[in-house]
């Protein structure tokens, strides 16, 4: 049954009861506009299909956002970056109320991003989060969207696989330029040696360290499983050379590495390095040392085949 009154304002308020569910109110500028609303309501209600879109049409994306950072990212293994993707996300479309949002705005957001320099890699991964918010919202939380606007937006194209490979004069000047700190020497030639990711390296325990039995055990990878990494000769021989400080071989923290990483670059004039290449470096030398397959990915902890291919690039020699 509805109900249509006139408001001090001037608008129209439209108010339709529900056996036992709280009523549905929307006003309008004009009482044709609230009788045409109320008869489709009370159309849909009659054919068992209404759905109650009233949360979806005074929540905006911002307070999805929000919530979504509270409840949601903390759990995850890249919260820091996540949360600070998903905050640029609420700066540009944050202000939109929920059930307006078209697969247009996303792919606008896209657009946008795309042509401010950022990578296409870097755009699929905003793109998987707000996706990931909206199932999120829809399943978990109950927001009556009809379906998941990100699901519908095109894809940026995939960026070309990185293939940067390191001369052994590369290595040898970076070492030297990485003098000023002992342990990020360390960390770089630890890092060739084993494939380690750098939040493995600076989560590694003396205690999960086995010397004998020539390997160390990481606990908790990226991928939420433990795996156990070898050490070569020249791996032990650098864990045995270092000064036992803390629970953790190391102390330098993430972006400290990054950064010292980055000037010891420049100053050594290696162009488009960055530290994650060392993961492929180590990754191909481990392919052209004779391993098979399986026998690498059990090293790196690869999942797939294909990703262990992105990471593996070798000399024709």
């Amino acid at each position: 049954m509805a109900t249509i009154r006139k408001l001090p304002s001037g608008s129209w308020q439209v108010q339709v009861r529900r056996k036992g569910e709280s009523p549905i109110s929307k006003s309008f500028s004009s009482k044709s506009l609230a009788e045409q609303w109320a008869r489709s309501i009370e159309s849909q209600i009659d054919h068992g299909c209404f759905v109650d879109r009233s949360e979806a049409e005074r929540t905006t994306l911002g307070e999805l956002i929000d919530r979504y950072l509270v409840e949601v990212t903390p759990t995850k293994k890249g919260s820091k970056q996540e949360a600070y993707r998903l905050s640029n996300l609420k700066k540009h479309l944050g202000s939109l109320v929920v059930a307006s949002i078209q697969s247009k705005h996303i792919a606008s957001y896209r657009d946008s991003r795309l042509k401010s320099g950022k990578s296409s890699g870097t755009v699929l991964r905003e793109l998987c989060d707000v996706s990931h918010l909206f199932n999120v919202a829809i399943k978990d939380w109950g927001i009556p969207l009809v379906s998941n606007p990100a699901r519908l937006v095109r894809k940026p194209p995939a960026s070309k696989n990185r293939d940067r490979r390191l001369t052994p004069d590369e290595i040898n000047e970076l070492i030297r330029q990485l003098a000023e700190t002992d342990e990020m020497i360390s960390i770089v030639q630890l890092a060739i040696e084993t494939g380690m990711r750098r939040s493995e390296l600076l989560a590694m325990q003396w205690g999960n360290i086995d010397i004998k039995n020539r390997y160390v055990l990481l606990p908790d990878t990226k991928n939420g499983e433990s795996r156990a990494v070898p050490l070569s000769s020249r791996a032990i021989e650098i864990l045995e050379q270092l000064p036992k400080k803390a629970e953790t071989v190391f102390i330098t923290k993430p972006d400290s590495v990054s950064q010292a990483f980055h000037r010891a670059c420049v100053r050594a004039g290696l162009d488009n390095l960055r530290f994650h290449d060392l993961r492929h470096e180590a990754t191909s030398r481990l392919f052209e040392k004779g391993l098979n397959t399986m026998e690498v990915s059990s090293v790196t902890g690869h999942k797939t085949l294909g990703m262990l291919k992105r990471y593996t690039h070798l000399r024709a020699s």
